[in-house]
């Protein structure tokens, strides 16, 4: 027997393992983006019970072409399973999560580095913005998955940042470029945020540290009130394909942001230096609040939107692509990741 083995062995040559495509030839199908737009490719799974993290493992080189070429990529069709799953994708996808520091919003950490999505009332919308661009660093990848959609509403708008850009008036543009944005923002007046929680800790010491490794200038106001600025970029070059892009939260900050009962109401408490967030120009001089109605409108008009499905997960290029969210009604659960920090001093200046 030994020597009928011996024989027939070298008849078998050398045995290669072959690459696997999860879910079979055909299973995948390609979705370009609605005519007209850029954003989102749509990357679809057709055969029930192929797991997101196992397929992504394989098929990494399309993932990442895909995102280099649109900036979005939306996955469908997939089964992901949950959070332990869907951080173990981000993992795989994107590298090591990224912990959300210097905050805006109130989030909830979930656990190996996912976050719940804005903690905003569910019948108030959430302006376009691209994630931590009211800093001076930011995560270049951001994950969005999809536990449980809303029964009515909740999207998650998304727009190409070259492409809004390049619409916004050139007069408006080249202002901002110039002058750069200037955010101010008072903690301790029981309005926003504390800076406890935007900071992630009650020791001032560590405030200080953060404020002076990040350029951001602080002062505090009596036992609990601190006020910070800080001047960051309007626009910026994408690092890999150098695209110019709007890259900023103007608008977002900027005390008209709000509805105008409640914009009316903030500037009868609070002196304009007092808001407990808004912005400037560089260099301290008053944003037109046209300019920035006019800012929101090319957003408006960039917007593009697809209504939430179980298991989705959308992958952006955070810099590319903005997001925002629609009101809603009923359970919603998106949940959020985000890696791959970027320095932007680092980048090539505009």
């Amino acid at each position: 027997m030994a020597n009928e083995m011996s024989a027939t062995l070298p008849r078998l040559g050398r045995v290669e393992r072959k690459r696997v495509q999860i879910g079979g030839e055909g299973a995948l199908k390609i979705e370009p983006p609605q005519e007209g737009r850029t954003i989102p490719i749509t990357l679809r799974n057709t055969v029930p019970g192929v797991k997101l993290i196992d397929w992504g493992a394989e098929n990494g080189e399309l993932i990442a072409k895909s995102l280099a070429e649109h900036g979005a990529v939306l996955f469908r069709g997939f089964e992901v399973g949950g959070l332990e799953p869907f951080s173990r994708l981000i993992h795989v996808l994107g590298g090591t999560p990224e912990e959300y520091t210097y905050r805006s919003t109130p989030r909830t950490g979930l656990g190996g580095g996912v976050y719940t999505s804005t903690e905003y009332p569910a019948d108030k919308s959430i302006p376009m913005h691209n994630e931590n661009s009211y800093t001076r660093s930011w995560p270049l990848k951001l994950f969005f998955y999809c536990e449980v959609p809303s029964a009515e509403g909740g999207a998650t708008p998304i727009s190409d940042s070259a492409r809004v850009y390049d619409r916004i008036p050139a007069e408006i543009r080249d202002r901002f470029a110039a002058k750069k944005v200037m955010y101010v923002r008072n903690y301790g007046e029981g309005v926003d945020l504390s800076w406890q929680e935007v900071f992630q800790t009650s020791d001032r010491a560590a405030v200080e540290a953060f404020c002076r490794d990040h350029g951001i200038e602080w002062e505090w106001k009596g036992d609990d009130r601190l006020r910070t600025r800080q001047v960051c970029q309007a626009v910026a070059r994408h690092p890999k394909n150098g695209k110019m892009l709007w890259f900023n939260q103007a608008h977002l900050f900027h005390v008209t942001s709000l509805e105008p009962e409640t914009c009316e109401a903030m500037l009868e408490a609070f002196a304009e230096e007092d808001l407990p967030r808004n912005t400037f120009y560089g260099d301290g001089t008053r944003i037109d609040p046209a300019d920035l109605e006019a800012i929101r409108a090319v957003y408006e008009q960039e917007a593009v939107r697809f209504a939430w499905q179980k298991e989705d997960v959308i992958l952006l290029d955070n810099m590319a692509v903005a997001h925002a969210r629609d009101p809603y009604r009923g359970e919603r659960k998106i949940r959020v990741g985000m890696t791959d920090p970027l320095d932007g001093s680092r980048l090539e200046q505009p």
